[in-house]
Parts: structure tokens; C-alpha cells; sequence
């Protein structure tokens, strides 16, 4: 995965071209870093560069010993339960915690299933290592549908389906949701696990993140619109996207006192709603 061209990147691409390796599991909970002098080398940077891509990335809490002597580590668990963190740091401690449950049952409302694709990584990697046994697993997901105009991620110039922006939204959606359906398939020949996976579309674009757990806890993230660009094989997609993994999750639990069960309920029964009323069978083509 080395990054090399003519042009010196910049701090903020190191960080997004690391934080991606981080989303799609190259480099794990726990795992050090490559030195700065090889990061440098690699990037074709300075090291002054190096280390501000790498104090941002411990800013977002996904990196922890930036200013020790040894390459830091991705970050194993937030410090704390309580505060907010970044949805791709707090997620997976929380899903291994429901994971201890025998009967774990996850509802999740989102964009894409990216998020939670890679904080599975985390519970599947615990039941690997026989640190919990879950008797049976259900993972309920809603996805926008297919069908629809999103509100995000859209072209900056259009906004109808025949384009590329949404093509590249529509691969994603189905790529994350086949390997999240995998992996945990995966645990019922591995370790007999029963474990049921379902889809179902959505009829409009969630402005908000959701994931219950168990019924007993609401996590959840708003996601926030900004103008950016990607390139790609055709060319760059100048668009309004949102980066989810980023957001900050907000936790509430039913054990938390009346305001915090008042609000798992209430998102439980909204989630339960749209399951039964409004939404239709999502096939991953």
C-alpha cells in the first residue's frame, strides 16, 4: 500500500490514507505503526509531516504513544465509556461488550454497514480467540434502498441516480454488506454459533447513525455534510458526502437512569417501526 508520486503530499492525505487502512482492517486494534523514518520514506515526506499526520490521527482517538520513543499503536479501547469518541474507535468496544451476552441481538440504522463491518472485526476476533460464546447472533440492517434520490452523497453539479457518485455509493453499500454477511456467517461453521443476518431498504436517505445492542443500549452519530473530492479510475468525483466514521457516537443505556432507558426504548421502537412498516427486501446484487 505505499503512496509514491512526483508530488509531496500533504499532513491531512497522510491521515486519510492511514485512517483508510485502519477502516478496512490492514491495520488492526493494537497493532504499532511503522516508524516515522519509515513512514517518511514510504510517503516521500519529511518527518516533521509524519508526525503531523500522526498527532492528528491520535486527535481523532485512533492512535495512542505518538510522542513515546516506539511507533504508537491503533488504538485498543476509548478511555472511557461515558464520553463521545469517534464512531470507529467506541463502536467495536461496545459491540465486544454485547457480544459477551449469549443471545446477541443488533439493530443498526446507517448509510452504509462500513462502520460496523470493521467494528465486528473486534467481537469476531474475541470469539476466535474463545474470550466469549455467544449461543446465537441476529444482525438486523437498514440500508437506503437503491431506488431513491439520496440526500448524500450526491454531485456537486447533479443529484439524479445515473451518475457516478451514486454508482460508487451503491458498490459500497453492497460490498461492506456481503463481507459483514460473511464474516459473520463465517461463526456457525467455525464455532456453531446460530446466526441470522438480514437487510431491508430503506425508503430515504438516515440523517443520523443508530445501532441498539442487545435492547439495552443506543448508540448514536449524526452525519455531517461536507463538499469534497475523490479520485478515481474516470476521473474525480466532486460531491456532498458525509464521513461517518468520524462522527462522534453518543451512548445511551438503559441502565444509566430513566432519561437514558426512555431513549433506548423509544429508538427501539422507532427502528421496530420502520422494520415492519415502510421498509422492503434489500438483495445485495
Amino acid at each position: 500500500m505505499a503512496v509514491n508520486g512526483s508530488r509531496r503530499l500533504s499532513p491531512q492525505e497522510i491521515v486519510d490514507t492511514l485512517r483508510e487502512r485502519i477502516r478496512t482492517g490492514d491495520l488492526k486494534a493494537g497493532d504499532r505503526l511503522p516508524t516515522q523514518a519509515e513512514l517518511a520514506e514510504e510517503f516521500g515526506v519529511e518527518r516533521g509531516t509524519v508526525r503531523q499526520a500522526l498527532r492528528a490521527l491520535q486527535e481523532d482517538g485512533l492512535l495512542s504513544n505518538v510522542s513515546k520513543g516506539s511507533p504508537p499503536r491503533i488504538t485498543e479501547v476509548p478511555v472511557s465509556q461515558g464520553d463521545p469518541q469517534p464512531t470507529m474507535v467506541g463502536l467495536a468496544t461496545r459491540l465486544t461488550d454485547a457480544f459477551a451476552d449469549p443471545h446477541v441481538r443488533i439493530d443498526a440504522a446507517c448509510l452504509t454497514a462500513e462502520t460496523l463491518m470493521v467494528a465486528l472485526i473486534e467481537p469476531v476476533r474475541h470469539i476466535h480467540e474463545g474470550r466469549i460464546h455467544p449461543e446465537s447472533i441476529e444482525v438486523r440492517i437498514l440500508l437506503p434502498s437503491r431506488d431513491i434520490n439520496l440526500a448524500f452523497p450526491v454531485p456537486v453539479e447533479t443529484s439524479d441516480r445515473d451518475n457516478p457518485v451514486h454508482q460508487r455509493w451503491l458498490e459500497m453499500r453492497n460490498a461492506q454488506g456481503h463481507v459483514l454477511r460473511h464474516n459473520l456467517r463465517a461463526l456457525r461453521s467455525s464455532h456453531g454459533i446460530d446466526v441470522k443476518v438480514t437487510f431491508r431498504a430503506l425508503p430515504f436517505t438516515p440523517p443520523v447513525k443508530l445501532y441498539l445492542l442487545n435492547e439495552s443500549e443506543a448508540l448514536i452519530a449524526y452525519y455531517v455534510v461536507s463538499r469534497r473530492e475523490e479520485s478515481t479510475d474516470s476521473g474525480t468525483l466532486d460531491m456532498y458526502d458525509v464521513l461517518g466514521t468520524e462522527s462522534l457516537l453518543f451512548s445511551f443505556e438503559k441502565g444509566a437512569g430513566e432519561r437514558d432507558a426512555s431513549f433506548v426504548e423509544e429508538s427501539q421502537k422507532w427502528f421496530d417501526n420502520l422494520w415492519e412498516a415502510i421498509t422492503t427486501d434489500l438483495t445485495l446484487s
